[in-house]
């Protein structure tokens, strides 16, 4: 009998990657510096997903590209270098790609990385900036400047 695949198309090339995953999650419900986090089990179960869905390689780390891919996907491409400072934010300069304790940290930390903040508001700006469809209103003199 085949095992059963995740439905994000992962299949069973993604179940050791999964399983490290899950031991970072338990590790980060364990820290007693996010006991005060609310919904902490669920939203580590987001950024999971998240991190497995752009962690192109399957290695456990987000590199340049993957990171200009989740941008170009959240309607906000950005240059290389733009990337690069991203990258060295989140992870202080030390590595060149973005591991899933980095990930978490920038999404449960205090600070306002600027990963984080396109994140987290690209999309509400997206929505509230659409313009409106359909032909636009009439207008009469007075209207005028």
């Amino acid at each position: 009998m085949a095992a059963p695949r995740r439905p994000s198309g992962g299949g069973l090339r993604r179940a050791p990657q999964d399983g490290r995953l899950d031991e970072i999650n338990k590790e980060f419900l364990s820290d007693p510096k996010f006991s005060n986090e609310k919904d902490l089990e669920e939203k580590l179960a987001v950024f999971k997903e998240k991190y497995m869905e752009f962690d192109l390689n399957n290695q456990g780390e987000i590199d340049l590209m993957s990171v200009k891919r989740m941008m170009e996907k959240l309607g906000a491409p950005k240059t290389h270098l733009e990337l690069k400072r991203m990258i060295s934010e989140v992870t202080g300069g030390v590595s060149d790609t973005i591991s899933y304790q980095d990930f978490v940290n920038l999404m449960l930390g205090k600070r306002s990385a600027v990963l984080k903040l396109v994140m987290m508001f690209e999309g509400k700006a997206n929505e509230s900036n659409r313009k409106p469809s359909g032909p636009p209103p009439e207008r009469d003199i007075a209207s005028l400047p």
